[in-house]
């Protein structure tokens, strides 16, 4: 089958490898017919997320059943469905807790509860490094998906691929943040970064009864995409001081009641922050995180959509404290939201796909990742069909 394989560091290629086979009884194999580039993807395209050996990236995806294992009751060959990213056994603590992203059994190798990138890991993730468990992903003709009496779900006809293709990750990751927000209704959410998770969570904040949503980011192309799709207001980010006093100014001089951290580590950065790494020995930036816990109020909430991989030095704890702030993040557990957010969608509640900038053959998706990692051709979100 033709894959789009990781071999280094901005070097991804789409090559001839073996067709996925089950190998346990829970597996099931799918053939692709629609996947997606996810910011997270970047990480490891960009070298900072470590991955030694060759890989089929990608964990968006959705397709049709071709063969299932033994173990596999709810579904038969010609169903068509979507696969959650996290993979999760469904019978473990974790699982049980409706923390998938935490599952015991999918990353035995990796697996513990200390934490962090070159310790130890939680749950397995389709496509993204032997770290989170070596499963090959989905940006390719065939999948292997395991666990797949619980995670895939059937997909009803009169939906598009296009329509649900992103409950696979960035709209139950846009909603976990707002969700982790105790958005009830009447607040103010400003949401920093105008990529696919953060206007997914725009859209999610209206979802949950938001009384103003604002999005922010440095680019004017992304904050358009934003406010065409996502109704909101937006903001340009200058400066960090500049942007915070713009949030109160939102929201009676006290800060938005939740700030969603949507962009992760490898914000967009000048010398001096790029120095500042330097010096501390630090993998990229917390600019955008500390953006938060300055313009969220006293007592708000900071939810962190965004990857972070690795330690920094001076995290604002004492601020942290001063304003008592919550701070939430971490994996969305795909699995908890994914039927209710279907049926958003099922009854026309929320749009995804006008986020869709561009639509390549995945004979094109090293194309693909050139444009959407340099922000090429105002590209915010690619799908690629094998």
């Amino acid at each position: 089958m033709k894959a789009l394989v990781y071999h280094g560091m901005k070097d991804v290629r789409v090559d001839t490898v073996d067709d996925p086979k089950i190998e346990e009884s829970r597996d099931a194999i799918i053939r692709v017919t629609s996947t997606a580039i996810c910011g997270s993807d970047l990480h490891i395209y960009n070298g900072s997320i470590p991955q030694p050996r060759p890989m089929v990236l990608g964990h968006e995806f959705m397709g049709i059943v071709e063969e299932v294992g033994k173990g596999v009751g709810n579904l038969k060959r010609g169903d068509r469905v979507v696969v959650p990213f996290p993979i999760a056994c469904g019978t473990c603590f974790f699982c049980n807790h409706d923390l998938p992203g935490h599952c015991e059994n999918s990353n035995p190798d990796h697996y513990g509860p200390e934490g962090g990138l070159m310790t130890e890991k939680g749950g397995a993730l389709f496509g993204y490094t032997d770290l989170y468990g070596g499963y090959n992903g989905g940006q390719a003709e065939y999948v292997r998906v395991p666990y797949a009496d619980y995670g895939p779900r059937i997909v009803p006809d009169s939906l598009t691929d296009e329509q649900v293709l992103f409950l696979t990750d960035i709209f139950p990751t846009g909603y976990s943040g707002i969700d982790w927000g105790e958005v009830k209704g009447g607040e103010v959410v400003a949401i920093f970064g105008a990529g696919p998770v953060g206007i997914m969570a725009a859209k999610s904040a209206w979802l949950r009864g938001a009384a103003r949503v604002v999005v922010i980011d440095p680019l004017q192309y992304r904050l358009d995409k934003a406010k065409a799709t996502a109704n909101c207001e937006t903001i340009l980010w200058d400066n960090q001081k500049d942007t915070v006093e713009q949030i109160r100014a939102m929201s009676s001089g006290r800060g938005a009641d939740v700030c969603v951290e949507a962009v992760g580590f490898e914000p967009m950065r000048d010398l001096f922050d790029r120095v500042k790494s330097v010096v501390n020995l630090e993998k990229g930036s917390p600019k955008v995180l500390e953006a938060c816990m300055s313009a969220v109020r006293r007592g708000g909430i900071v939810s962190v959509l965004g990857v972070y991989a690795t330690p920094f030095d001076n995290f604002p704890v004492g601020q942290f404290f001063d304003k008592g702030i919550t701070i939430r993040g971490g994996q969305a557990p795909a699995q908890k939201h994914i039927d209710k957010l279907l049926e958003y969608i099922v009854q026309g509640k929320v749009k995804l796909d006008d986020i869709i900038t561009h639509r390549l053959p995945l004979a094109d998706a090293a194309h693909g990742y050139d444009i959407f990692r340099n922000k090429k051709d105002n590209c915010v979100k690619v799908v690629l069909q094998p």
